[in-house]
């Protein structure tokens, strides 16, 4: 009881901003109710600094309720869907992935960016943002300093990509399957991804995109393992040698862990599909888990209101310009490479 208290008050701050942004989203399609309420969320955080009480609510609201969304959507997903669009997918997801880490890598040699800053901001926007940043960041041993400053640098262009992708998607003549390819390979953080695809098939009823584009999103971010992986075995061997050359008989080892670079909540969507299988076979109709997935698109409105609450949109323009360049052009990259994949490959 004592945990529902602490958290009552943000969520019910989160929860009323996204009651509003609901209808306002179902007014305004072409907008969305994710994408109003990241927008009241960040001019309502601009001026409520000390959130007091509702702190752990609002923090709570940003991720748990998020994962929970995405979690919700796995009842709508059988497993012989993830697995056609998963597979259909990998030569996109590798293409964009490399693009961004290649992009960080000269960058951060050519701006002089302090490089755990920039393996961050690669790593975040390349696979899943503020999820495969907090998995990498004890893996390289940065600092919360490093690691903020990559998180917003990583939500200012998820924020951007939810505003801007949809309407590009429509100007360019991205089919529904295909926005879903381009929101779940393009856009950073699985938020984002979710608000993009939702403001898609507001403009465009029965669309499903949100579907595609989650699964594809969640095939990227199984990408966190090796990735994370590879840097703890770099990370060794570079301290080892530092050692060495110290006259030091031992270094210590970054540790790699499963629990932190594949979220529970992955696994729980995975179950949630299993479900919707076994469902499928057994002849239920799909439209039983209607209701869940209709939950799922406003639970990712509150958390979309929530992440605005938290963002600190002076702290950030105040942080510095190399980090956000840096952003921007694996942004960029990504987004053209995504594209071009899709083009190369014949599905768009």
């Amino acid at each position: 009881m004592s945990r529902i208290k602490t958290l009552a008050p943000g969520i019910a701050v989160s929860a009323l901003i996204a009651v509003v942004c609901w209808f306002l989203g179902q007014a305004v399609p072409l907008v969305g109710g994710a994408v109003f309420a990241i927008l009241l969320g960040m001019v309502i955080g601009t001026f409520w600094k000390q959130k007091g009480a509702a702190g752990p609510g609002i923090k709570f609201a940003s991720k748990k309720i998020l994962q929970t969304a995405v979690v919700l959507l796995g009842f709508g997903l059988p497993l012989t869907q993830l697995a056609q669009v998963g597979v259909m997918s990998l030569p996109v997801i590798l293409s964009t992935i490399s693009a961004s880490l290649i992009t960080a890598a000269v960058l951060c040699r050519a701006m002089h960016v302090p490089g755990r800053t920039a393996t961050l901001i690669g790593v975040g926007s390349s696979i899943c943002g503020g999820s495969a940043i907090a998995a990498t960041a004890p893996v390289i041993k940065a600092d919360d300093q490093e690691v903020a400053h990559a998180i917003s640098v990583v939500f200012l262009f998820n924020v951007l990509a939810a505003l801007i992708f949809p309407t590009l998607g429509d100007v360019i003549g991205l089919s529904n399957n295909g926005f879903g390819l381009f929101a779940g390979t393009a856009v950073n953080d699985t938020s984002s991804v979710t608000a993009a695809a939702a403001v898609w098939d507001g403009m465009h009823p029965g669309a499903n995109a949100l579907d595609y584009a989650t699964i594809v999103k969640l095939t990227r971010t199984l990408a966190i393992i090796p990735i994370t992986f590879a840097l703890a075995l770099w990370v060794s061997a570079r301290e080892r040698k530092q050692a060495a050359q110290n006259g030091a008989d031992t270094a210590s080892t970054s540790g790699f862990s499963l629990k932190r670079a594949l979220p529970t909540f992955i696994v729980l969507f995975v179950c949630a599909s299993l479900v919707a299988t076994g469902a499928s076979a057994a002849g239920v109709d799909p439209a039983v888990f209607a209701p869940l997935k209709t939950l799922s698109k406003f639970f990712i409105v509150v958390a979309m209101a929530a992440i605005g609450l938290n963002t600190d949109v002076v702290g950030l323009v105040k942080s510095g310009a190399k980090p956000i360049v840096l952003g921007a052009t694996c942004w960029v990259a990504i987004a053209c490479t995504s594209l071009a994949a899709q083009h190369a490959l014949g599905l768009w």
